[in-house]
């Protein structure tokens, strides 16, 4: 749990290094490495938790939220990157300010859907690797807390597309508009 802990830092450490190199120091190319450099803590994330399990490791919910953890940062990462460059740029370097999500109509609509397409990626990631982790140990009296994640995750994928895709269905309007 330790190393999630501190691969979930180091992502924001790194991430929060990059921007200031670029807007703080002027670096852009320094702080695009920076950028660069932030999945390289998926990969020592990976590492570890694999070589933990390799090792004969006892298997608990850290294991799972290491896979959950890859899986969102596979799915969300790069938009949360690009959108804290966007708001660094806006801060410190005059940038226009980033655009909001949209709250009404299709537009809506079709950001939740995007949203809710990148859950489904970092989903089928995540699940991916624990899947892989349980076929790997091959005992599914040692890794039952990995299926059970799978199947919480999987419940919750539900109901995110149940709440995202409500808003094709039933749009939701400003105050005052009429349907």
């Amino acid at each position: 749990m330790t190393v999630i802990a501190a691969c979930e830092v180091a992502f924001w450490v790194v991430l929060g290094l990059g921007l200031f190199a670029r807007y703080g120091l002027r670096k852009a190319r320094l702080g695009g490495v920076l950028l660069l450099l932030v999945p390289v803590v998926d990969l020592v994330l990976l590492g570890v938790t694999t070589a933990d399990l390799k090792n004969g490791g006892e298997i608990g919910i850290a294991h799972g939220l290491a896979a959950v953890y890859l899986g969102v940062s596979v799915g969300f990462g790069h938009q949360i990157i690009r959108r804290m460059d966007a708001w660094a740029a806006h801060r410190f370097d005059g940038a226009p300010r980033p655009a909001r999500p949209p709250k009404y109509g299709r537009e809506r609509a079709a950001h939740e859907a995007r949203q809710w397409s990148r859950h489904l990626l970092a989903w089928a990631v995540g699940c991916g690797l624990l899947g892989l982790a349980i076929l790997h140990v091959g005992d599914a009296a040692r890794t039952e807390v990995l299926g059970g994640l799978i199947r919480l995750w999987t419940l919750v994928l539900g109901i995110d597309a149940a709440v995202s895709f409500s808003y094709t269905l039933a749009p939701k309007r400003a105050k005052g508009v009429e349907r």
